[in-house]
């Protein structure tokens, strides 16, 4: 149980680190802080670190880089599903 929470905390540092990044990039662009997105990815970020923990037998480094760039990848993942929807016709081509 001690592994889980450490591989936990890890990736939520992970998380943490690369949320602050984020905050300090729009702060200085002036936009707006989305707190709720900010959480909920810090907390993304701690899952991935205690589940990248069971699975790579808790090795500390990899689960403190999985939880930043974990949600870097979930973010990816997301972004390539959320496409706006393409319309294909079937156009009446005649064989010659």
């Amino acid at each position: 149980m001690n592994e889980l929470f450490t591989a936990g905390l890890l990736g939520g540092i992970g998380g943490l680190t690369r949320g602050v990044v984020g905050l300090l990039k729009a702060l200085s662009l002036r936009r707006k802080i989305l707190w709720n997105y900010y959480f909920i990815t810090v907390l993304v970020a701690l899952i991935i670190g205690i589940f990248t923990g069971i699975v790579f037998n808790f090795d500390p480094r990899l689960s403190l880089l999985s939880g930043y760039a974990g949600t870097d990848i979930i973010e990816g993942i997301y972004k390539s599903f959320k496409v706006e929807k393409v319309y294909v016709t079937n156009a009446n081509i005649s064989k010659k």
